[in-house]
């Protein structure tokens, strides 16, 4: 009798369901490990396909049977509606950058130095290559996948174990019996070359838009809703780390060597240097050698290879002080420049844009490039018609290098910049001590409201998700959404309205209520996102931070900021943000001329009304030793860096400043404190030394 027919199942041929899948299971594992881990496939595509199909056919009629780590999952699951957040427990940093060998040297010197070892003596560094992909986390429990992410920020990444099941290379179980109950793995996901080939000339062939680069592709892929487009490209996933606490490991190379025992794929071609000079014949090596390799790398890591001496290098900013990336030269390629035109973005800065004859770079096709600015465009005598070398920075964006200049031709004649905005006719300004060139049309510039409408619902702002940039140009097209106040207002609008949504093109009753429900969620949100998605210039992510942590709630900080508009930069407010550690007057005074504007402040006052926005969560401070404390430190100290004493500083409840004010309660000074220490004896303020903060540490 059939296993697969209408009539509800027999015991028995549950049973043989149970054992036939049972064995289909341990096929598909076998020849996963054939073909993936020792590269010696048994039977071919064709044979492989079928045996999934029929553990798909099995899990289908008997889904009770169907386990969580079923190998089919590998082939695609049920899409999901939005990606939930994961958390990471320990942060996953960004990398400082080199660029040429002196910067390799500094860093190598800064190592020595930090170690306290002789400035001469060999350092045992891993050199490994960077791979130019997606960076995702994978944690295991009793040596089962159970969750994958993105990077996100570094601190809260997206789950997107669907689609990283799907990758024949992540293990769903670890290999051996040696591993720790709970392990995370970091490293790369991305596309071969050839592979991404193949995907761009499918999508051709199927009228699709090809993907820039082929980790533009792995990125869609992973983070695709439905898994089974993930499944349908070969993603590969390199490991490079362990990052879980209490695993007895003690070098990178070590954790290296286990990760390929459990299961894992690594990049080739890594080495252990010990100098600058190994380093370097490395990095040349695989500079020369990397159009072979069957993956894109963009440079070299380095990293320490004792975890004893990376614990005690410790961190700075968002970064290892342990670890560096070298990055490769960018491909150049040289063609003519067409035209010269002008985008004004979000904030309103005019850029110069040259248009190019289309250009093949590193496999890119490039026909605009930027030029940056006013002075770029006149120091490099870039004009219409010249022959011009061009470079992908970071094999990303391209931009001009250098014009060719041919004395047989005549030339055409110098850009001139405009002097008002091509998109809305107001007048544009260069700021003060700024290369910039800006539109002062405000919310007037449509350019502007469109581009600060895609910024307010972008992945670190709002995050809303069915109301990416494709959306945003349609709605505003459509003149539903002309500013933030009417995404709030949509669904309430669409329910009066003779045309409601569902009635265009590409949409529906369900897309419309998923939109609808997405604007609901996101109305409740932080106040650092809520700073940081009004598109203030010079506002970014950590300053957008630093000021709600300051302020703590929204009416507070409104009220500070309606202040700071209308009195300006000579009042209380203005050398209140001075006080704020990282505020300097860059930001400050662009706060001023923000909120002098009275279409800003009635916005963030609607805004503040139609929304709940979350006050910041602090730490009960009131028994932590220098709780309600403002501290400024200057000049050099020698014992640690300023930034590790200002971290020091924080974790016992204090504030930190960076000038001099009212609130600010003692200074510690280093050698050669510069003005700010006169001004704190002025102002009666009481002065540390760096033996005196150490020995108030130690109390």
């Amino acid at each position: 009798m059939s296993l697969f027919k209408d009539l509800p199942p027999t015991h028995s041929e549950q049973e043989a369901a149970r054992v036939k899948l049972e064995e289909l299971y341990k096929k598909i594992a076998y020849h996963n490990r054939c073909y993936h881990e020792k590269d010696a496939p048994e039977i071919s595509d064709a044979a492989y396909d079928a045996l999934f199909q029929e553990a798909l056919k099995i899990e289908k009629n008997f889904p009770h049977l169907k386990k969580s780590d079923s190998p089919t999952h590998r082939v695609g699951s049920e899409s999901l509606s939005k990606f939930e957040k994961v958390v990471h427990k320990i942060p996953m940093l960004s990398l400082g950058n080199a660029f040429d060998e002196k910067d390799v040297e500094d860093f190598m010197t800064r190592s020595r130095k930090l170690l306290g070892i002789d400035l001469n003596a060999p350092i045992e560094l891993i050199a490994e290559p960077k791979i130019d992909g997606l960076s995702a986390a994978l944690q295991y429990e009793d040596g089962k996948l159970i969750i994958g992410s993105t990077r996100g920020d570094g601190l809260v990444g997206e789950n997107i174990t669907h689609t990283l099941q799907t990758i024949k290379t992540i293990p769903h179980q670890l290999k051996g019996f040696d591993y720790p109950k709970t392990l995370e793995v970091r490293g790369e996901v991305f596309l071969s070359k050839k592979d991404f080939i193949q995907i761009n000339k499918s999508r051709e062939e199927e009228s699709l838009p090809l993907f820039a680069n082929p980790r533009n592709a792995a990125a869609g892929s992973v983070r695709h809703l439905d898994a089974s487009t993930a499944a349908k490209r070969p993603l590969q996933f390199f490991a490079y780390s362990i990052v879980s606490p209490g695993v007895e490991i003690y070098s990178q190379s070590q954790a290296l060597a286990l990760l390929e025992k459990w299961g894992f794929s690594l990049a080739g071609s890594i080495k252990i240097c010990h100098s600058l000079k190994d380093i370097m014949q490395y990095y040349h090596s695989m500079n020369e050698n990397r159009a072979d390799l069957p993956y894109d790398i963009d440079g070299i890591v380095y990293k320490i290879n004792s975890f004893q001496d990376q614990e005690k290098m410790g961190f700075v900013a968002r970064a290892p002080r342990w670890a560096i990336a070298h990055k490769f030269p960018a491909e150049q390629g040289e063609t003519v420049l067409n035209a010269i035109t002008i985008q004004v973005g979000r904030t309103g800065v005019l850029t110069p844009v040259g248009e190019l004859e289309p250009i093949n770079i590193g496999g890119v096709l490039v026909s605009r490039a930027s030029l940056h600015n006013a002075d770029e465009l006149e120091r490099k005598d870039i004009r219409v018609g010249d022959r011009v070398i061009i470079k992908r920075a970071g094999d990303v964006i391209p931009q001009v290098v250098r014009v060719i200049k041919n004395t047989s031709k005549e030339r055409s004649d110098p850009f001139i910049f405009p002097i008002t905005c091509p998109i809305c006719g107001s007048l544009a300004l260069r700021e003060k001590e700024e290369v910039a060139t800006r539109c002062m049309g405000g919310f007037k510039c449509p350019a502007q409201t469109k581009e600060r409408l895609k910024h307010f619902v972008s992945r670190n702002a709002f995050d809303i998700e069915g109301l990416g940039g494709k959306s945003i140009d349609f709605f505003w097209e459509s003149h539903l959404i002309q500013n933030p106040i009417d995404i709030f207002t949509l669904q309430e609008r669409d329910e009066k309205s003779l045309t409601p949504l569902r009635k265009f093109s590409g949409w529906g009753q369900k897309s419309a209520e998923n939109l609808f429900r997405s604007i609901q969620e996101k109305k409740r949100i932080t106040l650092d996102k809520f700073i940081y998605a009004l598109g203030i210039p010079h506002i970014g992510q950590v300053t957008a931070k630093v000021l709600a942590q300051y302020y703590q709630t929204a009416d507070h900080w409104q009220q500070s900021m309606v202040t700071l508009g209308v009195e300006g930069s000579s009042s209380q407010k203005f050398n209140e943000l001075l006080s704020i550690h990282t505020v300097g007057d860059i930001i400050a005074n662009s706060l001023v001329v923000f909120f002098q504007g009275t279409p800003n402040k009635a916005l963030v006052h609607s805004l503040i009304a139609l929304l709940d926005i979350m006050p910041v969560k602090t730490q009960e401070l009131s028994t932590l030793p220098l709780a309600g404390k403002t501290i400024l430190f200057t000049g050099t100290l020698k014992t640690m860096t300023r930034e590790e004493a200002q971290k020091q500083a924080e974790t016992l409840g204090a504030k930190i400043t960076s000038s001099i004010s009212s609130k600010t309660t003692f200074l510690v000074a280093g050698e050669n404190p510069g003005s700010k220490l006169a001004k704190a004896k002025k102002n009666n303020i009481e002065i540390f030394s760096e033996n005196d903060w150490i020995n108030f540490l130690k109390s």
